[in-house]
């Protein structure tokens, strides 16, 4: 029998070879500062300003009941904050964080020069392995568990992989949660759609990882939306409450779409949304001081032409830019989505600026990077092709990260000096002890001659998107979780649902 070459035989090398996961990248390389500090405080003035002079609605009795003991100027649900209040809260947020994962080796910091990538959010339709576009499936939800467990570069699980539609809705949370404890052992996002629901999911990581430990160590990242323009409401505020109270960590996180929840303006945008994600992490430590509270915020331009909402425009960029700028002025971690894409298919829009958008992502050093990967349809749809592209650009972002290694100069000048004008360096010593792992060598990008892609069947990166989906499903294997745990957990989930109606209160 003949040895496999090629393609076929990188991809299997790959599946047969033990997993080499990436612990948090430490960035190697600069930040990029896109304005002079005196043009950032006129940014971060017109936020202060906006919380003095406007103020911020908290649309809950009891944040309000918070917020007047605390001194604010409160009138009705709309809150007036002064900005030496305001930053003397924030002040008290770590800078950077640890969470627990079940298994210790998953365990992961972020903050600082720490960053870490976490699949897409919230998608209600899948592109799935057959090429159709239909609604999410629990089924669905647990593959992209197991894809995000399996993908070296995903630090996180994540949190709403996709909606699984067949689930009632009532439901859901107790079965993501499930799934996100059982198929993976990185750490995890938490429910936020009612405070029971948080309260549900914090229950049964601590039947995981001990409910002693749950109660004050970080294990989990969870998402609080801000509804712009400066709106708290009560579901994000009684999640915030029950995870601080737990010492576990929010992103607080305006979902801007520029131009319709915003000005119509770059600067004008961030101004708003800051005011809206310090607010939020102000009000977490009045809940409880020192906890994990991540700023930041999810970003689309909206097409002034249409109405609809864009990935992929150079304003983005320049948003990421200007509140990474802010958060290391406030000494906070921020987060913003990466591999995100208004495209409908995985084309080239979907491929261009989901690398596009993670670029300066990257240069914008980013702590939390939500959506990193099979985002499509600007969060509509979960795509597995998609996925699995998008997890080998998060290894070459990686990689870029890291920054370059100025150890291998004196090896490779070695090299030089032994090969005469002319030659090559295919066999030299160094080149025979570096070929593996001096230069990223993609899988699922076609670098062959067209004589050999045409004789393998002419395969576009979708099809191999898929093929490799199919692959990483194939070869997974769960991580060992004791059966006493396991059959706790299950318990409690069946439990759960016994007792809550189905139907949507």
């Amino acid at each position: 029998m003949s040895k496999r070459r090629g393609r076929g035989a990188r991809v299997a090398a790959r599946t047969e070879k033990k997993i080499q996961w990436l612990p948090e990248l430490d960035r190697g390389i600069p930040f990029l500062d896109i304005v002079p500090h005196e043009q950032l405080l006129r940014i971060h003035d017109a936020s202060m300003t906006l919380l003095e002079e406007v103020g911020i609605d908290f649309r809950d009795d009891e944040s309000i009941a918070m917020w007047k003991a605390a001194g604010a100027d409160v009138d009705g649900y709309r809150v007036r904050l002064d900005r030496n209040h305001v930053m003397e809260l924030i002040s008290t947020a770590p800078e950077s964080y640890t969470m627990l994962a079940r298994n210790p080796e998953h365990s992961v910091s972020l903050g600082g020069t720490k960053t870490v990538f976490t699949p897409a959010y919230g998608a209600p339709f899948v592109l799935d392995m057959d090429n159709n576009r239909r609604h999410a499936t629990l089924d669905d939800f647990n593959n992209f568990a197991k894809i995000a467990y399996m993908e070296p570069a995903m630090q996180m699980t994540g949190g709403v992989l996709c909606e699984p539609m067949d689930i009632p809705v009532p439901h859901r949370h107790l079965e993501m949660t499930y799934s996100l404890l059982r198929y993976s052992d990185k750490p995890l996002m938490g429910s936020v759609t009612s405070r029971e629901r948080a309260e549900q999911s914090l229950h049964m990581m601590g039947i995981v990882l001990g409910h002693d430990v749950v109660a004050d160590t970080t294990v989990s990242t969870s998402l609080a939306n801000c509804n712009s323009p400066l709106v708290w409401d009560q579901t994000m505020l009684d999640a915030v409450k029950v995870y601080a109270s737990a010492n576990q960590a929010m992103l607080f996180s305006p979902f801007v779409l520029g131009g319709a929840s915003t000005p119509a303006s770059t600067v004008g945008a961030v101004a708003q949304l800051s005011a809206e994600a310090l607010a939020g992490v102000a009000f977490m430590q009045l809940v409880r001081p020192g906890s994990p509270s991540v700023y930041g915020q999810w970003t689309a331009t909206v097409a002034m032409n249409s109405g609809a909402p864009l990935a992929g425009t150079p304003e983005i960029d320049h948003i990421n830019m200007l509140v990474g700028q802010l958060a290391r002025f406030y000494k906070l971690p921020w987060r913003c989505s990466g591999g995100c894409s208004s495209s409908k298919l995985v084309d080239a829009q979907a491929g261009y600026e989901a690398a596009r958008n993670m670029y300066g992502v990257l240069m914008a050093g980013a702590n939390f990077v939500l959506s990193s990967t099979g985002y499509l349809e600007s969060a509509l749809c979960q795509s597995y092709a998609k996925a699995m592209l998008d997890g080998e650009q998060m290894r070459m972002m990686y990689r870029l990260g890291k920054g370059v290694d100025m150890s291998e100069l004196d090896p490779a000048m070695d090299a030089v000096r032994e090969i005469e004008p002319g030659d090559h360096f295919l066999g030299t010593e160094h080149t025979l002890a570096n070929f593996e792992s001096a230069f990223f060598m993609p899988e699922l990008m076609d670098g062959e001659a067209y004589e050999t892609w045409n004789v393998n069947g002419r395969s576009d990166a979708n099809d191999r998107g898929i093929a490799m989906a199919r692959q990483v499903l194939a070869d997974y294997e769960e991580p060992s979780l004791d059966d006493a745990v396991l059959a706790e957990l299950t318990d409690y989930k069946d439990r759960m649902r016994s007792e809550i109606s189905e139907a949507v209160s």
